[in-house]
């Protein structure tokens, strides 16, 4: 175990270890990155700034840090999450992303996301992919804040996924080159972030 007595610890299980099955498709809004912003645009103009909560899934294969990813299509992959309705809370509206993504729509299986710390936060001052770890002092009406949370998986879990979507564990090392092209981020903001807390806060032994 490393870190301090005070930090909060995730204990991180083999990628064997999990079950994965598919349920009925389910349509996405967005296709690419562009369809994104472009929607995004038209949201702002509508309910302004966005507000969006995504989650930070992590297993291991072969000793070494893997993060769940969905996969829409053959190019664009995202974070488990999306937009909070008005009023929601944000830990409430990650479960309700998750049950729609990952969960099995059955009572045999019900689901109990452990949502845990908010480990980043991003902000997104104009309607380009570009996301900073802060509010820059001279934008007054940001776009898009986004909160990263870790969700804490157990020791054995049971996917479903939407039939026309992936899930993918991602080695990190894998990230640093493909994630401007494929996840439509700045290069080295997940591994840079997931890196930090996984040798900070994690039982990876």
């Amino acid at each position: 175990m490393v870190g301090a007595p005070s930090s909060p610890v995730v204990n991180v299980y083999p990628l064997a270890n999990y079950t994965f099955g598919t349920k009925e498709a389910k349509m996405e809004k967005d296709t690419s990155v562009a369809d994104r912003l472009a929607r995004m645009k038209v949201n702002y103009m509508k309910e302004g700034m966005r507000t969006s909560v995504e989650a930070i899934l992590l297993v291991q294969e072969h000793n070494h840090p893997h993060i769940l990813l969905l996969q829409i299509g053959n190019t664009f992959c995202k974070l488990p999450g999306g937009r909070l309705k008005p009023g929601e809370s944000e830990i409430e509206g990650l479960k309700r992303k998750l049950c729609s993504k990952l969960a099995v729509n059955s009572p045999s299986f019900p689901p109990n996301w452990q949502v845990g710390e908010c480990v980043a936060e991003w902000w997104r001052p104009n309607f380009e992919t570009v996301m900073y770890p802060y509010c820059p002092p001279h934008i007054t009406k940001p776009k898009e804040c986004k909160k990263l949370f870790i969700v804490h998986l157990t020791e054995r879990e049971y996917f479903a996924v939407p039939r026309n979507l992936k899930l993918l564990a991602v080695p990190l090392f894998e990230l640093y080159d493909n994630v401007q092209v494929v996840f439509g981020w700045e290069p080295s903001r997940m591994e840079w972030l997931i890196l930090g807390v996984w040798n900070e806060k994690y039982d990876h032994s």
